[in-house]
């Protein structure tokens, strides 16, 4: 591999890490992330990409474009944060900047940032080399709660891409194999008739009641669907503060999840019955309010292997003894270790079990995790899964936060300005850029995807988001 071309993404590093920490600082949730979009476009439009903005009809979609003819490289990127998270950048106690303010939970700051050092690198290639190619930068809003990318999957944006390639900050350096589960997210609102509670009980309709019989169902539903499922539920309107009033209107959040997507639908189809029963019982009304879905994601184990040549080659960074001591300050603050090495080393064989033993005391977890493949769909979902139905498509994780850091935490919010996060990211940019250079460089390799991808995806690609939704923002409905 020549390595020569990434070199522009370590002369570049100042401005990246800036453009990263300017998204820190603005942390913007689901479909308004104008100014995290704004900041983004700027800095391809001044590399000479080619931005469209607005795409399909999303104010924070854009594309960046470089390039002519095949093959099609996307790059995809995110740039929305998390509610509630606000928190000082490296502090090593709960300290928000704003109290219930915004933060960036899931260190989408630097994702979306990444992706452009990534293309960058991409277009030094193609303009060195005077290849035929094209790298085009997503720039895709509302991950969280929203699934941007299902919405622009339906509208075809990923349409006509030979491979698709991302990335997501973590704890350790891996390439990121199986599935992850589908989903449907929905509003159940309740429309019934107020009353006084003492006085005339009798002629109230309670919304609540029904959202809490809804609420019961589901959870006696759950022994009778399969054991792979999650269903979470949060009630976004109460109907109010006072008790002795029969609440007229209440409404639960719903968010379904299963390994696929006909799967989400059977159990949406129970849930829905559940609502409508509730209803009856209470005589109230029930509207069903479709906000969004994504689909699971499709793995490719041909993507997958060049992507961990690549990490290989290039080599994951070290941390300084002053990193170190920050991680161990803020991992004090840390409650209910997710994993351990130990849980590391024995997904492993036997003989790589040892070299990955010796980080047990690591604050960072600097090693490559030696790849291994797997089918197996993880608890969380993902809207990349929609864009790996429309083409092969592979994530890498690199780490950028001291080890067993919580997603969605003060904990990680502090970290995602710091030089730790800077050098996953950089990483990060560099795996995504040799993997697009080496695809291009040897096209059997983009047929091999080709041929594993078309032959995971059978029929093709169907939106679980019907025609009519809207992307939106997620707010209780007044």
């Amino acid at each position: 591999m020549n390595k020569d071309y990434l070199k522009i993404i370590d002369e570049k590093s100042d401005k990246l890490f800036k453009l990263a920490d300017d998204i820190w600082h603005v942390p913007e949730t689901c479909f308004t992330e104008f100014k995290s979009a704004k900041y983004l476009c700027d800095a391809l439009k001044s590399e000479g990409f080619d931005v469209k903005e607005n795409v399909a009809d999303i104010k924070t979609a854009f594309t960046a474009t470089y390039g002519s003819g095949k093959p099609v490289i996307g790059i995809l990127g995110e740039f929305d944060a998390l509610s509630g998270l606000s928190q000082k950048a490296g502090s090593r106690t709960k300290c928000p900047v704003e109290e219930g303010g915004n933060g960036h939970g899931c260190g989408h700051n630097l994702l979306g940032t990444a992706g452009v050092g990534a293309v960058i690198a991409i277009k030094n290639y193609l303009e060195k080399e005077k290849k035929s190619g094209t790298v085009i930068y997503f720039g895709c809003p509302a991950e969280e709660g929203g699934s941007g990318k299902a919405f622009m999957a339906r509208d075809g944006v990923f349409d006509g891409l030979d491979v698709a390639l991302t990335w997501h900050p973590g704890d350790v350096n891996e390439v990121a194999t199986g599935s992850s589960l589908a989903n449907v997210q929905l509003y159940y609102r309740f429309k019934g008739v107020a009353a006084h509670a003492a006085a005339v009980p009798h002629l109230g309709r309670s919304a609540l009641d029904a959202v809490e019989l809804l609420n019961v169902g589901v959870n006696f539903l759950r022994e009778h669907v399969i054991p792979e499922r999650r269903m979470h539920y949060a009630i976004t309107n109460p109907g109010g503060y006072s008790p002795n009033v029969v609440q007229a209107n209440a409404e639960v959040l719903y968010l379904l999840r299963a390994p696929k997507n006909s799967q989400v639908q059977e159990i949406l189809k129970r849930v829905n019955k559940i609502a409508q029963g509730a209803a009856l019982m209470t005589e109230t009304e029930v509207e069903i309010d479709f906000v969004k879905a994504c689909s699971n994601t499709v793995p490719n184990f041909a993507l997958e292997d060049v992507v961990y040549e690549k990490m290989q080659e290039i080599g994951a960074p070290k941390f300084t003894a002053e990193e170190e001591k920050f991680a161990k300050e803020i991992q004090a603050n840390i409650e209910n270790l997710s994993y351990t090495v130990d849980d590391i080393a024995a997904k492993l064989p036997a003989s790589q079990r040892a070299e990955i033993l010796a980080h047990r005391d690591d604050r960072f977890l600097d090693f490559i995790i030696p790849h291994i493949q797997d089918e197996v769909a993880t608890p969380g979902s993902t809207d990349v899964g929609d864009v790996s139905w429309c083409c092969p498509t592979v994530q890498v994780h690199t780490a950028c936060w001291a080890a067993n850091t919580p997603g969605h935490s003060w904990q990680l919010v502090s970290q995602d300005s710091l030089s730790p996060a800077h050098k996953g990211m950089a990483y990060a940019s560099k795996v995504m850029a040799a993997t697009a250079i080496e695809l291009m460089e040897k096209p059997e390799l983009i047929e091999k995807a080709t041929a594993e991808w078309k032959d995971r995806v059978g029929d093709g690609y169907v939106c679980p988001i019907p025609k009519g939704v809207v992307p939106r923002s997620i707010t209780p409905k007044k």
